[in-house]
């Protein structure tokens, strides 16, 4: 039975470079029939759909490689500062959340950005002008770091004859105190105060992430997070609840989080959360490990030096977070044990470390078809760029931060130097070696909108507002290379390419419909297009 027709438009179907002039039928939640519109219309019965597509696009629903919808949506729930791009904007966001919120012991949520603040450090004396009277902590866009009044940092017990964490740095005024931004393992020196959510919030959370991603035209996804952390409830029992109840539509693969706190006595846990995290559309059968933090607070692992603001070479070269003879020894038993790693990789250091624990799980326990991926790759040495393919690691792209803005001008540029700067987000360079490409969000970092980070993959410039001058224009993809990447790409990584990512008979109708047909328009305008429709198994889970 057919149920619904999509006709009026053109397909990308995912097996070619560009779109072909068909109609779509869909029944009982799989693709029926990709053809001409006579065929098509023929097909349908008294109570089939008609979905006229308007001259706009039909195409596989997104999925999105690295993402963080729990977090994101429970952000989306609290004092949620994603919205605003300016001091003001964030003092009003945060003013009226306290007001609206007497009962709140905490002021807690995030969503800043760092090139807002001089040196990407907001102060406590900033933030207790509108939370003076409870303790507040937000952390910032990228899950990095995170912006303190005085009553937290006190809360926390937090002085001047604090040490830094080995995993992270208190920023300080110049007597020792602290400053009010805590980066990387300073923050749960604060965070481990703040009363977790509870279940029914961490749930709310997780379908609010979803209805979100939806509206992105997003039908599936790997959740990069998946774990307790401190003010944060663990996301994997939300999962589990969404997932029985059939309230997860979506198809979800969890990546189990590697605590950087044990070693490898963590692995039977992680064995046995893969055991019974196998639920409905969920499936947590990877692990997660975060190698390194940033670029712009200096914690991404280098290979040599940041430099200071006049140039010269200082004397910190980033953080590994997990020892190198330790993660060659941990990826080397989770591959033997059938687990896909995806790691967090963004200096050159740490991607080098990835790779070369990689190369030692080959040499160890033969090819296999794990699938394991590196994720964000700012900084790639160019000698390490062919040994994706070599080693057969995915690069997982995060196209939208690959564009000139003042978090990459003001904050990472100057302190990487030219030459480095020069090797970031290199996409191009890996589609040319031979490496799969992948692409996620990275939301609540940044936008999930999909087609944002396709703008930004072929056109090397922000999707709104000015787009200025190409960033490594060298490195741009076409726009079939990008889409795949998010549809056909992210579907193979979750080990879902026979079922998911093209539209193609016999696959499932995870479908999205696109106001209009961007590669008939100037590739400037792509970050333009908008989702009309989203699809699920067939289902309309989301309509514009």
């Amino acid at each position: 039975m057919v149920d619904t027709i999509f006709i009026g438009g053109r397909v990308f179907t995912g097996t070619a470079d560009a779109p072909v002039e068909a109609a779509v039928a869909v029944g009982g939640g799989r693709v029926l029939l990709v053809g001409d519109q006579e065929t098509v219309r023929a097909s349908a019965g008294p109570d089939t759909e008609v979905v006229d597509l308007a001259g706009g696009l039909l195409m596989a629903g997104f999925q999105d490689a690295h993402v963080h919808p729990a977090f994101g949506g429970g952000q989306m729930l609290r004092c949620d500062l994603s919205a605003e791009h300016s001091v003001e904007g964030y003092l009003a966001v945060i003013a009226a959340y306290v007001e609206a919120h007497p009962d709140k012991t905490w002021v807690h949520g995030g969503g800043w950005s760092m090139d807002v603040f001089p040196g990407g450090t907001p102060t406590r004396q900033l933030l207790d002008k509108v939370v003076p009277d409870r303790p507040a902590l937000l952390t910032n866009r990228d899950g990095h770091g995170a912006w303190a009044n005085t009553l937290a940092l006190r809360l926390a017990g937090l002085d001047r004859d604090t040490p830094d964490p080995v995993d992270g740095r208190i920023e300080r005024e110049p007597d020792g105190t602290p400053q009010g931004t805590l980066h990387e393992g300073a923050m749960t020196l604060v965070s481990e105060h703040v009363p977790v959510a509870n279940a029914e919030e961490a749930y709310a959370g997780l379908l609010a992430g979803q209805d979100h991603l939806f509206s992105m035209g997003v039908t599936g996804w790997q959740d990069a997070m998946i774990g307790a952390f401190p003010g944060h409830p663990d996301n994997y029992d939300a999962y589990l609840r969404a997932a029985g109840e059939s309230t997860l539509l979506a198809r979800v693969v969890g990546a189990l989080w590697w605590d950087r706190e044990r070693g490898l006595e963590q692995i039977p846990d992680l064995v046995e959360r893969r055991r019974t995290g196998q639920v409905g559309r969920f499936n947590a059968t990877t692990v997660k490990i975060m190698q390194d933090g940033v670029a712009e607070n200096f914690t991404a692992a280098m290979l040599e030096p940041y430099l200071d603001g006049c140039g010269c070479a200082t004397a910190n070269s980033g953080i590994s977070f997990v020892e190198p003879g330790l993660l060659r020894e941990a990826v080397r038993q989770l591959d033997a044990l059938g687990f896909q790693i995806h790691f967090h990789a963004l200096g050159d250091r740490a991607v080098r470390e990835a790779l070369d624990a990689l190369a030692g799980a080959r040499t160890a326990n033969g090819v296999n078809d794990n699938r394991h991926h590196l994720a964000h790759l700012q900084v790639v040495h160019p000698a390490d760029i062919a040994r994706f393919a070599q080693v057969g690691a995915a690069a997982n792209m995060q196209p939208l931060w690959a564009a000139h803005e003042p978090q990459m001008d003001e904050l990472t540029i100057p302190f990487l130097g030219a030459e480095r700067a020069a090797q970031q987000y290199p996409f191009g360079d890996l589609l040319r070696a031979g490496a799969r490409l992948v692409a996620g969000s990275d939301w609540s970092v940044s936008s999930p909108n999909p087609l944002w980070g396709v703008h930004v993959a072929v056109n090397r410039t922000v999707p709104e507002g000015e787009p200025g001058e190409p960033f490594l224009p060298e490195q741009a993809l076409t726009l079939a290379q990008a889409l795949t990447a998010y549809t056909a790409g992210s579907a193979w990584i979750n080990h879902l390419e026979d079922v998911t990512g093209t539209v193609e008979a016999g696959k499932y109708a995870d479908l999205v419909v696109l106001d209009r047909d961007p590669f008939a328009g100037p590739p400037e305008e792509i970050g333009s297009t908008r989702v009309v429709r989203t699809y699920v198994e067939g289902r309309l889970v989301h309509q514009a």
